[in-house]
């Protein structure tokens, strides 16, 4: 006897239950609600850390009056982040069903900062990553971003996914101090500090990547969850105990031996009001005045290669490892994927944080069981309530959160036998992407690498028919991304 009612309700759930399960079609991608509940909390609380971490960062700017973005409000920067982070999330989930949370995109707020803002006003800056978006979206609505995706051979696809593993495997490691910068001679990495493992919050991190490969071998359900919540419980013993302190303290001063963010001690005050006045501060057309058409065209530029291919990988890599991938390598509503993502970029613009952006950190959540777009709508929602818990926000040090990444590393890697290792033509350019996204800490260095040598090598046998006429124009942006900075100071 089938398991379905006439209503298409299964039975044994309730009406409203089998609504849920239909529109976000949990059953059919082979998941769960309680699977779905806790992956979409463990992407939230492995990405969290861009609550505090943006605002740190916008704030190390200036713009071309000296002034700093809100003033210098810390708090009203974070509610911003936290906001935009928890609307757009959401929409992924309603409107893509993808298992994605999005938020003010790493590398992209620090060049607003660093690049962009000291030439204009920040309202200027926004206006311009606003700008951008839009531009983006133009390109989704018109089917080209869409096109360029499926004109990627797919084997390329697997490497991206790969090497964002790798990438993100990386980031866990340094974000841990497991992994740190030398800071001379000729090697630039080493382990720990001179070649050794010092300081708790190390011993903190490799606790928790021991717990959770140990639960996640084990098989037991809610391993990362179990993992990070474990490990920031020990945390804040250690904090009280140990009294570490932060890395860097309210001076500036640098302890290498400190906690790398947040500082795991239970706060005072658990619910604080939010503050948005920050959003709507942007000026759209304000920069070309100030900084002049050319070198706000390249900025633009710049922006956009970054969030078109960033994204890109971001979802071939997402839908990977949730087994969404077709067998051309898509995951399912692509284009859906690509309109949220756009609007996200001009939102974030509009909401004075920066550019939003994909979050490959939402493999977190997959590799915990998440499968549909009600994942995305958990983690949406914690930011959102987020915003009025944003001490309780920094009670988990980077240290419990990014065993995940750890983790979820090893499984993306595990695609890289779906590459023809024979074959050279594909061989070369996936390997320049896999090693190239951790080597530059970049995902579209990675990503142009391995389009330009795919390119050259077709070129070099006289396989130009093989190439997809819109590899050739990705080859030609990619050749200017790349030459970005001389162009910027030729054209200057």
């Amino acid at each position: 006897m089938s398991n379905q009612t006439k209503t298409g309700v299964r039975a044994g759930t309730a009406p409203g239950q089998g609504r849920l399960d239909g529109y976000f079609k949990i059953t059919e991608r082979g998941s769960s609600v309680g699977r779905e509940v806790r992956g979409g909390v463990v992407t939230f609380l492995t990405m969290a850390y861009i609550i505090v971490l943006n605002p740190i960062i916008l704030l190390q700017g200036q713009d071309m009056n000296g002034e700093q973005l809100a003033g210098g409000n810390f708090a009203a920067i974070a509610a911003a982040t936290a906001l935009a982070a928890g609307v757009l999330t959401i929409l992924m989930g309603v409107v893509a069903n993808f298992p994605l949370a999005l938020a003010t995109g790493l590398g992209l707020n620090a060049f607003v900062t660093f690049s962009i803002a000291s030439q204009m006003t920040w309202a200027d800056a926004m206006g311009l990553v606003v700008l951008e978006g839009l531009i983006i979206l133009v390109l989704v609505l018109t089917g080209f971003r869409e096109a360029v995706f499926h004109a990627v051979p797919s084997q390329l696809k697997v490497a991206i996914s790969v090497g964002i593993g790798l990438f993100i495997a990386l980031i866990g490691l340094v974000d841990a101090g497991f992994v740190r910068r030398t800071g001379v001679g000729p090697v630039p990495v080493e382990l720990g500090i001179g070649g050794n493992l010092q300081g708790w919050p190390v011993l903190v991190f490799v606790l928790g990547l021991a717990l959770m490969i140990g639960l996640f071998v084990a098989g037991v359900r809610g391993a990362i969850l179990i993992s990070i919540v474990v490990t920031t419980l020990v945390a804040i013993l250690v904090e009280k105990l140990a009294n570490v302190g932060p890395a860097f303290d309210a001076a500036g001063d640098y302890n290498a031996k400190g906690w790398n963010l947040n500082v795991p001690a239970w706060p005072s005050d658990i619910v604080q009001k939010p503050d948005f006045g920050l959003l709507g501060q942007f000026n759209l057309l304000g920069s070309w005045e100030n900084a002049g058409v050319v070198t706000v065209s390249l900025f633009i530029f710049t922006l956009l290669l970054a969030d078109f291919f960033d994204t890109m990988g971001t979802m071939t890599a997402i839908g990977a490892e949730a087994g969404l991938l077709d067998e051309e390598g898509n995951p399912p509503n692509t284009k859906r994927i690509l309109v949220v993502d756009s609007i996200a970029a001009a939102a974030g613009g509009a909401a004075g944080v920066s550019s939003n952006t994909s979050y490959i950190e939402s493999a977190s959540g997959v590799a915990e069981g998440a499968r549909t777009g009600l994942a995305s709508v958990v983690t949406g929602l914690l930011f959102l309530v987020a915003t009025l818990f944003s001490p309780l926000v920094q009670v988990i040090p980077n240290e419990a959160a990014v065993p995940a990444l750890v983790l979820v590393g090893f499984l993306m890697m595990q695609q890289v036998k779906g590459i023809d290792w024979d074959d050279l033509e594909i061989a070369i350019p996936a390997f320049l992407t896999i090693v190239l996204m951790p080597f530059t800490y970049s995902i579209s260095a990675g990503i142009g690498a391995g389009f330009l040598a795919f390119v050259l090598i077709k070129v070099v046998r006289g396989k130009f028919a093989a190439v997809h006429p819109l590899m050739w124009v990705i080859a030609g942006l990619f050749v200017l991304y790349f030459a970005i900075s001389p162009l910027t100071a030729l054209l200057s």
